[in-house]
C-alpha cells in the first residue's frame, strides 16, 4: 500500500483527473481524500496499491511522466525528487553577453557563483501554455541527466516571467558554427572522435528512455577540451511506454521519414539524424543545400532522398551512413552499435597510418577563434 498526495489549484473535475493519472499507472485506489482551502488549492490524498515494489522512487518516475503528458498540473510544478537542488536564485546570476537569438528566447554567456555558464532565456512577450509546457519539459529531462557527453545542467528559474535554463559555458561552441560560419574541415581522426563524443550522449539518452529528437550539428557543442556534447532538449521526450511517439518535430534537414510523415517513432529517428550530422562532419556542408527545409522533407519521403557520400569516404563509414539512414527504422544501428563501429574505424585508421602528419591548423578551437 502507498499514500500519495497531490497539492495543486483547485479546479473542476481535478478529482477524475487525478484517479484518470492514478489508473495509467496501474494503481488501485483504495481510498480518497479531498480537501480545499479557502484559498483556491486542493489537496488529494489515495491510498493505493498495484505497485510491485515497496520502494518509491519508480513510482515516483512513473507519476512524473505520467504528470507531463496531462493536462492536470500547472506544467511549471516541476516535481523535484530531493535529490537536486536546481532552482536558480537570480541574486546569484550575472548576465553577460548575449551570444544567439531566436523567436522564443535568447542565449547569453553570463556567471552563477562565479562558473561561467550559458543562460537561456524564454522572452515573456511569446511565452504561453505551449512555451511553458515545452520549458517544464527540458527542465523535467535536463536534470536528470549527467554525463560527459550530454550539456550539463545547472539550474533553471521556474517562476514567470523570469524563465531561463543555466547550462555549463560551451566555449568550443555549436559543430554547426564551425563548419558552416568559420568553414572549419575535420581530419578523420577529429572527427571520428566528435562522432564518438556524440554517439555517448545519445547511446546514455536512449537508455535512460530519453528520445532527442532534433539531433543536428547545432545542438552539438564543444568545451575548452574539445569534447562533444549533446545540447538542446527543447523538444526532447521521455519515450511513451508503448515505446512509440508520434507528432513532427525537429528540424527538416535532419528529421527521419517517419516523423515527417506524422506516423508513429521511437529512438531510431534520433539515429537517422545522426547520420545526417555524420555526413555533416565528413563534407562540411548543409544537408540538401540546394533545397529548401520543405523539398527536403518531401524528398525524402517520397523519393527516398539521400545526401551524396563523396567518393574517399572511408568503407567503414559509407556502411553506417547508408544503414543509418534506412527508410525502415527497424535496420538502423543503436547507438551501442555505432560507437563499437566507429572506435573499429579509428582503430584500423590508426594502423593503416592514412594521415599522420599533425594538423597544421591546431584544432577545432584554434580555426574557430582565429574565425572570431
Amino acid at each position: 500500500m502507498h499514500e500519495i498526495t497531490f497539492s495543486a489549484d483547485d479546479k473542476p473535475k481535478l478529482l477524475s483527473q487525478l484517479t484518470c493519472l492514478l489508473s495509467e499507472v496501474g494503481l488501485n485506489i483504495q481510498e480518497a481524500h479531498a480537501f480545499s482551502t479557502t484559498d483556491g488549492y486542493s489537496l488529494d490524498v489515495f491510498v493505493v496499491d498495484g505497485w510491485p515494489y515497496e520502494e518509491t522512487e519508480k513510482l515516483t518516475t512513473a507519476l512524473e511522466k505520467e504528470i507531463f503528458k496531462s493536462e492536470v498540473f500547472d506544467h511549471l510544478s516541476i516535481p523535484n525528487d530531493g535529490n537536486d537542488v536546481w532552482e536558480i536564485d537570480l541574486n546569484h546570476l550575472k548576465f553577460g553577453d548575449k551570444i544567439a537569438s531566436g523567436s522564443y528566447g535568447d542565449l547569453f554567456k553570463g556567471t552563477y557563483c562565479s562558473q561561467d555558464v550559458a543562460i537561456k532565456v524564454l522572452k515573456p512577450e511569446r511565452i504561453n501554455s505551449d512555451l511553458q509546457r515545452e520549458f517544464a519539459q527540458e527542465v523535467f529531462i535536463m536534470r536528470k541527466v549527467r554525463h560527459r557527453n550530454v550539456v550539463q545542467f545547472i539550474g533553471a528559474c521556474t517562476k514567470p516571467p523570469s524563465l531561463c535554463i543555466v547550462t555549463e559555458f560551451m566555449s568550443g561552441g555549436s559543430i554547426y558554427d564551425y563548419l558552416h560560419k568559420q568553414k572549419g574541415v575535420f581530419k578523420l581522426p577529429t572527427l571520428l572522435k566528435v562522432a564518438i563524443d556524440v554517439s555517448k550522449g545519445m547511446n546514455y539518452l536512449h537508455q535512460n528512455n530519453i528520445i532527442h529528437r532534433d539531433l543536428k550539428a547545432a545542438n552539438i557543442l564543444m568545451d575548452e577540451h574539445e569534447v562533444a556534447k549533446v545540447a538542446d532538449f527543447g523538444v526532447a521526450r521521455v519515450k511513451a511506454q508503448t515505446g512509440v511517439m508520434t507528432a513532427e518535430t525537429g528540424t527538416y534537414r535532419w528529421m527521419a521519414p517517419e516523423v515527417i510523415e506524422h506516423k508513429p517513432y521511437d529512438h531510431k529517428a534520433d539515429v537517422f539524424s545522426f547520420g545526417i550530422v555524420l555526413w555533416e562532419l565528413l563534407t562540411g556542408k548543409l544537408p540538401y543545400e540546394y533545397l529548401t527545409p520543405l523539398q527536403a522533407a518531401v524528398g525524402v519521403v517520397q523519393k527516398g532522398l539521400r545526401p551524396i557520400i563523396p567518393k574517399n569516404t572511408h568503407p567503414k563509414l559509407v556502411e553506417l551512413l547508408e544503414r543509418c539512414w534506412q527508410q525502415d527504422p527497424t535496420l538502423r544501428p543503436d547507438f551501442s552499435e555505432i560507437i563499437e563501429i566507429l572506435r573499429q574505424t579509428a582503430k584500423e585508421f590508426g594502423q593503416e597510418g592514412e594521415d599522420r602528419r599533425k594538423d597544421k591548423s591546431g584544432g577545432f578551437l584554434s580555426v574557430l577563434r582565429r574565425g572570431l
